[in-house]
């Protein structure tokens, strides 16, 4: 019996001892094009209410979670569809922090920042959706 299998590690030795007549490794000769699409310009992000928001995508990937969502070795369904859902974060809270990621993108390489609005009625949700988006000081610094 031969069994081939997709790969993004070509040469990969794999063992399949459930297979039938295949006790040994085999090496993986085929793989997957590595030659990715070009991403779009934009990305949706959807709150839990249903809310869309259409974000520079440069702009978002300040969240190493929204960019691991949207690397597209990744094959998660957000990658394909650039669209990113957040259930747990309200159309207020969203819209919060998509204003930061463009104020984020608009001022990273600036010395005098002004202050962004923050409605002190969304403080602890949006501390928590940062926390969640990964957007502290210490990845702030790495950008």
């Amino acid at each position: 019996m031969h069994f081939s299998h997709k790969s993004f590690c070509k040469g990969l030795l794999l063992s399949f001892p459930f297979l039938p007549h295949h006790n040994h490794l085999q090496r993986l000769t085929s793989t997957v094009s590595m030659d990715f699409p070009e991403p779009s310009k934009y990305i949706t992000l959807v709150s839990g209410d249903g809310f869309e928001f259409v974000v520079l995508r440069r702009a978002a990937l300040v969240s190493p979670i929204i960019k691991g969502m949207l690397d597209v070795r990744s094959q998660f369904a957000e990658a394909q569809d650039a669209r990113c859902v957040f259930q747990e974060m309200s159309a207020m809270v969203l819209d919060k922090v998509v204003e930061y990621f463009h104020y984020w993108y608009r001022y990273r390489d600036s010395e005098d920042v002004p202050d962004m609005d923050i409605p002190v009625e969304l403080c602890l949700e949006l501390l928590a959706a940062a926390d969640y988006l990964g957007l502290d000081q210490a990845n702030m610094s790495l950008k």
